[in-house]
């Protein structure tokens, strides 16, 4: 009997997922690891199509269905092997990749059967690997005396060091936070990533040759050193900058950028309080859901389009309804109401019109259709913008898009010579799957630059 193809007579089937009420106490992750064999049984679902279409829907362009296949035959090393040539860190893209938009969403067997829980089986294997030992420290062929410097220990900026230091290149990454792995450690909640996950491959680089240097914030004379010290440069530093409202009252207190409150939770406590979250996307479902586990009274979040056009994960709509959030669609905050604290919302209903040039339905204002929310605190999630990007490092001749962003060129070197950048800073905020892809691909690019 085949390995594969039992998606015909084998249900869809996720690792054990903990009660609603246990996991919205504590910032554990919900998930359990696969047992070997449901993730063996799992793995031979895959129907090995002619068109890969999970592989096509994937930035990183992952093998998917031959680690699939390895995996069903039990050859996990093979698969760990398979897994990791195209990705850094699949254990990460595992357990937050929005599956269900990429690979699982385009799964040819969804339909009618259920997509393979390929998300589920890559952290399986990952982690396999790493209990036996099969995800050793890079040890180049050969050591070149070629560096490149890193501005940004975010995924991107992570990435492109896996792929640099197995050709040799020495590696330095700079960055302004103590520990390095940008919004992977201090933007995505435990409970989703838990952040020994990230630190074990801090360990993993730095055991590999890579050089940290935290709590280093770069300014214009630290940049021209870094020139002068490195072969090349790659700014990875990511986008933080808070998408503001600018609405009646959006000064009152306990209004709250959404990656504020994720990196300092512990100075908001919403014990008790009627809280609303504004936004639809993933880290507006991180922040319902930590606001559940601090305990608030309620939490619900607005959205001015309907659920089947959020841009979050609907996987992630799920865990946060169970959990007890209360979602508002085609509602959206017309006013924050209150004196000098945020008390209520006034909330204006929505309705969709007539679609954009991409054929998304725009929200249209519902005429004398307004109610109020009581709320305690507010959380604002609408994305992330760059910074004053023609000043960025008090550095000049850094040329930048329309929308503000990083300018490169199919290379992804920018307007300075040898500088490249990758990842937010470059494509906008996104997801941490095309960071990886655009940190792996600059790496490339300057090892090619180099002539190694």
């Amino acid at each position: 009997m085949t390995n594969t193809l039992h998606f015909v007579d084998t249900a869809q089937a996720y690792p054990e997922k903990r009660e609603a009420a246990a996991r919205a106490k504590d910032f554990g992750e919900i998930y359990a690891r696969f047992q070997p064999k449901q993730a063996q049984t799992q793995a031979s679902r895959c129907s090995q199509c002619g068109i890969p279409y999970c592989q096509v829907h994937c930035p990183l362009q992952n093998n998917i269905p031959d680690w699939l296949m390895l995996t069903a035959e039990g050859r996990l090393e093979e698969a760990y092997a398979i897994s990791s040539a195209t990705n850094t860190f699949p254990e990460i893209c595992g357990r937050i990749c929005p599956q269900d938009r990429l690979c699982e969403g385009n799964c040819v067997i969804e339909k009618d059967f259920g997509a393979v829980t390929i998300g589920s089986v890559e952290k399986y294997i990952t982690e396999t690997a790493w209990d036996n030992g099969w995800v050793r420290p890079i040890k180049p062929r050969t050591e070149h005396t070629q560096s490149v410097g890193i501005i940004g220990a975010g995924p991107a900026g992570l990435a492109a060091a896996d792929v640099l230091r197995r050709k040799g290149v020495q590696v330095h990454i700079y960055d302004r936070y103590t520990q390095m792995g940008g919004l992977l450690m201090y933007g995505i909640p435990n409970f989703k990533l838990d952040k020994s996950v990230v630190s074990r491959r801090n360990t993993w680089l730095l055991e590999s040759g890579v050089a940290f240097y935290p709590e280093t914030n770069v300014d214009a004379p630290l940049f021209a050193s870094l020139q002068q010290k490195h072969d090349a440069l790659l700014i990875a530093t990511g986008v933080y900058k808070a998408r503001a409202l600018q609405t009646v009252g959006s000064g009152l207190q306990g209004i709250i950028p959404a990656l504020e409150y994720l990196v300092h939770k512990e100075q908001h406590v919403l014990q008790g309080k009627n809280v609303v979250v504004v936004g639809g996307g993933d880290t507006a479902m991180d922040c319902v859901r930590t606001a559940i586990r601090q305990g608030a009274a309620s939490v619900t979040c607005l959205y001015r389009r309907d659920k089947a056009n959020m841009p979050g994960s609907l996987r992630e709509v799920h865990h946060a309804e169970e959990e007890g959030v209360v979602f508002k669609w085609l509602s959206s905050p017309l006013a924050f109401l209150g004196n000098t604290a945020v008390e209520g919302v006034k909330v204006q209903q929505m309705q969709l019109g007539q679609p954009d040039n991409l054929g998304r339905q725009q929200p249209e204002v519902v005429q004398d259709a307004t109610y109020i929310l009581q709320a305690d605190a507010v959380i604002l999630a609408l994305g992330f913008e760059p910074e004053d990007m023609p000043h960025l490092f008090g550095v000049s001749g850094l040329n930048v898009t329309e929308s503000g962003t990083l300018a490169v060129d199919e290379t992804y070197q920018t307007s300075l010579s040898n500088v490249y950048a990758a990842g937010d800073i470059v494509r906008g905020a996104s997801l941490v799957v095309w960071a990886i892809k655009e940190g792996r691909e600059a790496a490339a690019a300057m090892i090619k630059q180099m002539g190694l």
